[in-house]
């Protein structure tokens, strides 16, 4: 594959810095983007020292001037940008009643409303040169529901919405728009999800693992990086150009019952 630009959000860590890292090592030029400045430069730095071709930038994805101003920065740099995942995200459990109205709408804001918005802004470069892979880091709460989520399972199914209306307006030319969507991944974010969930429920971590997350999935496993690796460089390949507006599905068999 010839080289690409890629610029990926919430890239200090977990899913984000694995897909930086490996299409960084599969020779594109790297974006990494997030909130927490120092952390996103940190982790840049240290995949320098692979002397890999990556670069940070700190970016807010609420913020429509952070944005632009992240798209022209990137822009000016490389002259393209070829890949975008959207992958920032945070979550929030509580029932309905007691769910923060500030905290439901910020979930919105960065889950659903910031890969919109960016979408938006590097859509203009991706037709000037008749390419663009669009990935949007869903989860297996795009397609199901479970209790205590409402802001994240409501933001994560948006998107699949959004993505297919993004796909009829973009398939008149080399553009595609995906949605990858796994089941729990073992990440600092679910690592919180754990804590939460045991003191929601009054339950102990372990069961919280048992008895939540892995017990609807036929495979009772996590998804791992390498698989989430795998299905980008899939969606970014050549032989993915007519799969758009679609789901990947990383589940276990858990939306197979």
């Amino acid at each position: 594959m010839n080289k690409k630009t890629a610029l990926i959000t919430g890239a200090a860590s977990g899913i984000g810095l694995a897909i930086a890292a490996n299409l960084a090592r599969q020779g594109h030029s790297v974006c990494l983007t997030d909130v927490n400045k120092e952390a996103v430069q940190q982790a840049a730095e240290v995949l320098r020292q692979e002397r890999l071709d990556v670069f940070a930038q700190p970016l807010d994805v609420t913020s429509d001037t952070a944005i632009d101003a992240v798209v022209t920065a990137v822009a000016k740099r490389t002259g393209a940008i070829d890949i975008l995942i959207n992958n920032a995200g945070l979550q929030h459990v509580s029932r309905l009643e007691d769910f923060p109205v500030d905290r439901w709408r910020l979930l919105i804001e960065v889950l659903l409303v910031g890969p919109s918005m960016l979408t938006r802004a590097v859509l203009p470069l991706m037709r000037e040169h008749n390419y663009g892979r669009i990935i949007n880091i869903g989860s297996i709460h795009s397609l199901v529901a479970s209790p205590h989520k409402s802001a994240y399972v409501a933001a994560k199914h948006g998107l699949l919405g959004f993505s297919k209306t993004v796909a009829l307006e973009t398939a008149d030319q080399d553009i595609t728009i995906n949605t990858i969507c796994p089941a729990y991944v073992k990440t600092p974010l679910v690592e919180q999800q754990i804590a939460n969930q045991a003191k929601e429920y009054g339950i102990s971590e372990q069961d919280v693992i048992n008895k939540i997350m892995l017990e609807p999935m036929p495979k009772k496993s996590f998804i791992a990086m390498d698989e989430l690796e795998g299905a980008v460089n899939y969606l970014i390949d050549n032989v993915s150009r007519n799969i758009t507006g679609q789901q990947l599905v990383l589940d276990g068999g858990w939306t197979a019952k």
